[in-house]
């Protein structure tokens, strides 16, 4: 019995440190660097800032100065793929920590969490369940301020791309980009922006918060040459050495953060994955799974050989 309560008192302890460090961890903002080869020939690089899922409360002093040096990444453009705020009150400092960025062209949609506000879950329940959307499901009435949060959020100079198509000259370039609302609360209509890419476009981008497939195959299909999506948290427990055990979409696990590609017939699209900035006030915990965000340097593509 002495050596069953050793080892009880040991796993406690092993979870007991883990759960501290992922405490300490959620603090541990992280600028990711990724370079992409997706550009036309010739073209000059295009410094591309993904953020994504703040998760942003008032009292996240910490994270609002992050978000405020974030703007000495001298980007030419900042994609926002969502869940940008925790409750209502938390708009003016979100906004705030974004004021270094006015007048950077951006680009953004929304995720639940722009919406309603997050609740308890039970995390057996978000294990097992993680990968359904709502799709089709009775809308839930909004409790965040989400009219204010895109009218503050446009007032950056950045377009809503919700369920919208639009073109920025970004460095002179031409960009296309389509958007959707969230598909994990079933609000995704592609129709409303699916169709041929912009052909005169450097780049054709599609946005959206979380990335389920049938919006990945979609926007592949129609031939877009990027797509960012956030969601994921990038797994926010992951496994030393193994990874994310969960998406909460029906991503798998090893696309669950950062660049990849996704592949749909003979059309193959670059995706980047954002694991996000923030945690649910609920489960304010990251372990092996620092919150970020992340600059792409998009260059031209390089010849084969």
């Amino acid at each position: 019995m002495p050596s069953v309560a050793k080892a009880l008192a040991a796993v406690a302890g092993a979870g007991a440190a883990c759960l501290g460090w992922g405490l300490v961890e959620r603090g541990l903002y992280t600028v990711r660097r990724v370079t992409l080869y997706v550009l036309p020939p010739g073209s000059d690089e295009l410094r591309v800032l993904h953020v994504s899922d703040f998760h942003l409360m008032v009292a996240q002093r910490g994270k609002q100065r992050f978000i405020a040096s974030l703007a000495g990444l001298a980007p030419d453009l900042v994609v926002n793929t969502g869940d940008n705020i925790a409750q209502a009150s938390a708009v003016p400092a979100l906004m705030g920590a974004l004021e270094p960025l006015r007048g950077v062209p951006g680009v953004f949609v929304f995720g639940s969490n722009d919406y309603h506000a997050p609740h308890f879950r039970n995390p057996l329940k978000y294990l097992t369940h993680g990968a359904s959307s709502k799709h089709g499901g009775r809308p839930t009435p909004r409790d965040l301020p989400t009219d204010e949060l895109a009218a503050s959020l446009e007032s950056l100079g950045w377009v809503n791309l919700t369920q919208q198509r639009a073109v920025l000259e970004v460095g002179g370039r031409r960009l296309a980009f389509r958007g959707t609302d969230d598909a994990h609360l079933g609000r995704d209509d592609y129709a409303a922006v699916a169709g041929s890419p912009d052909a005169d476009a450097a780049l054709n981008i599609g946005v959206t918060h979380a990335p389920y497939l049938r919006l990945l195959d979609a926007m592949t299909r129609d031939g877009v040459d990027l797509i960012f999506a956030g969601h994921t948290h990038g797994g926010q427990v992951c496994v030393p050495g193994y990874g994310a055990l969960i998406t909460n979409c029906d991503l798998d696990t090893a696309r669950a953060k950062g660049a990849s590609t996704h592949t749909v017939g003979s059309r193959t699209a670059h995706l980047h994955v954002s694991a996000g900035l923030g945690t649910s006030p609920f489960a304010p915990y990251r372990f092996a799974c620092r919150p970020e965000v992340t600059l792409l340097r998009l260059r031209p593509i390089r010849a084969a050989g």
